[in-house]
């Protein structure tokens, strides 16, 4: 599956949700994530933001596509992390 990540947590769990990101996904632009995942490890990024973030104060928003076949990715200004292959 591709998926979108959203993030938005407190200022001390920042660092450590970039992390969490950055070994499933890639980074597009702050707070932002996109690219394939397996089921398995799909979880396995849910479980890992489970523990950081506090759920009073913090949201993690995931867009799951199950194919990209009919997805388009557009970008208006500047590219904050431009990929030379994207499918």
């Amino acid at each position: 599956m591709y998926i979108i990540l959203v993030y938005d947590v407190g200022e001390k769990r920042v660092a450590k949700a970039l992390k969490t990101c950055r070994k499933y996904l890639t980074w597009v632009q702050n707070s932002v994530f996109e690219g394939e995942i397996t089921d398995a490890k799909y979880k396995k990024l849910k479980y890992d933001f489970e523990k950081i973030m506090n759920k009073e104060e913090d949201s993690v928003l995931i867009y799951i596509l199950r194919t990209t076949k009919y997805y388009k990715r557009e970008c208006i200004g500047k590219e904050k992390n431009p990929m030379d292959i994207f499918i």
